[in-house]
């Protein structure tokens, strides 16, 4: 990606310059609020500012999830930035880098952030693309790993992942999946968006054994057994696990 520094954050060398200012991206977890890691609440807790991909705190599930356990969020300074949600290459590219100057401007006056994440910040994760811009302008920080969604998935639904000399694929739903199911071993099929009844048809004509689950670990949690038994309607916050031929 080309420079995208302003003349005004621009200092010295051409290095974004801070003095203390760190930037953390955070793995709240799938859903239930055991499963965060001590070291996400201790950087959480130790944070000058809690960064969110949202436009409101109250209704971001990141925020939520991480709240039930270090209720003192409440009284952090909040830096809320909207992350549309849209393919569009232009408009995600502009939205990454307007909440990437916001967090440059906290780090320059030497606070830490912490941008807190839905699930694993490495896996589809909307804070990597603020966090690699921020990182790319010289900041310093660091990638604080939690348990991925497929992973408290399947042990809400009593499974093993992937055992023996099976392959695992993960897949983004939303987009095209026909080549991806025809990889051996098992594949997880992650955030089906308006998807949801085109991937429930192409799992039903390939007769393949899936089960799924909605809203892993908070409320209003379903699980799914069987493809037939997919809602339509099911939300955003659903995966699917297809089980490999082998």
């Amino acid at each position: 990606m080309e420079n995208w520094l302003t003349d005004e954050m621009i200092e010295g060398n051409g290095d974004y310059k801070m003095e203390n200012g760190r930037i953390y991206g955070v793995s709240v977890g799938p859903g239930n609020p055991e499963l965060m890691t001590l070291m996400a609440v201790r950087v959480i807790r130790e944070a000058d500012v809690i960064a969110l991909p949202h436009e409101k705190k109250e209704k971001c599930v990141a925020y939520q999830i991480a709240r039930q356990v270090l209720p003192e969020m409440d009284q952090k300074d909040c830096l809320l930035i909207s992350m549309p949600m849209t393919k569009d290459p232009l408009q995600l590219e502009q939205s990454h880098r307007q909440g990437a100057e916001r967090i440059l401007k906290c780090l320059k006056q030497g606070k830490n952030v912490a941008l807190i994440t839905l699930g694993d910040v490495s896996v589809y994760s909307t804070c990597w693309y603020l966090y690699r811009l921020v990182k790319e302008a010289g900041a310093k920080g660091e990638l604080i790993s939690g348990v991925p969604s497929f992973c408290a998935a399947a042990a809400r639904m009593d499974r093993a992942l992937v055992s023996g000399s099976q392959e695992l694929h993960i897949l983004p739903a939303s987009y095209q999946i026909e080549e991806g199911l025809e990889l051996p071993g098992v594949k997880v099929l992650m955030k089906p968006g308006k998807h949801m009844a085109s991937l429930k048809e192409e799992l039903l004509r390939r007769k393949v054994t899936a089960c799924g689950i909605q809203r892993c670990g908070m409320d209003g949690e379903q699980i799914y057994r069987t493809a037939e038994e997919i809602r339509e309607d099911a939300g955003y916050y659903s995966l699917f696990i297809v089980d490999g031929n082998e």
